[in-house]
């Protein structure tokens, strides 16, 4: 059985992630105050934020997959991922290729989590794991010149809003993964 979590917890999940893309706090104002250059010490220069890892090619991981209102809305849940094996239908997807994940709170045992993948595929691969997976019963839409591949609603565990379960999507030398259609948002990665 593939954990997922429930419709509602995924809702939540979405719009944490949007509330928290979209905060903002104004900068502190800065005061200057007299001081004798002999007396204090020397200032320090430090950053006052972090920023944010540079998205390369090279640089595909669990957190960099998907956006960071989605990182951090699932760390402060508690939840961690892990990567697991990425096979679509019957095409097996190299580490060096792409990366499947699965965050969830590994600190309880529960069949609670979310998968996120990515991947580099070629046109052949693409089209075997397609067909692999229309065999399986799994449904083919057009969607904006990329492809979505879905499983059967009647089979899904979650759905979301739409009634889409676990959906691949097909782009020009890339595909995603998510355990519904609408989870497909939260990955940005793009090299």
């Amino acid at each position: 059985m593939i954990p997922r979590l429930p419709s509602a917890t995924i809702g939540f999940l979405l719009v944490a992630a949007a509330l928290v893309g979209c905060s903002s706090s104004p900068a502190p104002e800065k005061t200057s105050q007299p001081s004798d250059a002999a007396s204090s010490p020397a200032p320090t220069a430090g950053p006052a934020t972090t920023p944010e890892p540079e998205r390369t090619p090279g640089a595909l991981s669990c957190e960099s997959m998907i956006s960071p209102g989605t990182v951090d809305a699932l760390t402060a849940q508690g939840w961690t991922a892990e990567t697991k094996e990425f096979v679509i239908g019957d095409v097996a997807i190299g580490e060096d290729e792409g990366l499947l994940c699965f965050w969830a709170d590994y600190s309880i045992a529960s069949d609670h989590g979310q998968f996120y993948g990515w991947a580099a595929i070629s046109p052949t691969d693409a089209a075997s794991a397609q067909n692999s997976l229309i065999a399986s019963g799994w449904r083919r839409e057009d969607v904006g010149g990329e492809v979505a591949i879905t499983e059967d609603p009647a089979y899904a565990m979650t759905t979301d809003e739409e009634g889409y379960g676990m959906t691949y999507l097909f782009g020009d030398g890339w595909v995603k993964f998510a355990d519904t259609k609408q989870g497909l948002v939260l990955i940005e990665w793009m090299p």
